[in-house]
């Protein structure tokens, strides 16, 4: 105990402590600029759309969870000739009346 020096330990200590905060600093920006390059890298309407496909193929139910409900197919919100002639006669007519 005699040996060692309590003045060069603690400016060692305080040193060490000084430079991990400095780490810990550049860590977090590191962090978040790496975060915000991936976020805008890949859309997020693409990702809930591959993790729907994997958990298609999986047999998962996750749209309640991704809240994704309201997404419906662009299939199913074309409609074929006949009804859209169907559509426009009634149009027509109530338009008529």
């Amino acid at each position: 105990m005699k040996s060692m020096n309590l003045e060069q330990i603690s400016m060692v200590m305080d040193k060490f402590e000084q430079q991990f905060e400095d780490i810990d600093v550049q860590t977090e920006s590191m962090e978040n600029s790496i975060g915000g390059v991936v976020a805008q890298s890949v859309p997020q309407d693409q990702v809930d759309m591959l993790m729907l496909q994997v958990a298609d193929e999986a047999g998962l139910e996750v749209n309640h969870q991704l809240g994704l409900n309201s997404i419906v197919p662009k299939e199913s919100t074309q409609l074929n000739e006949e009804e859209h002639v169907a559509l426009n006669e009634r149009l027509a007519k109530l338009r008529n009346s």
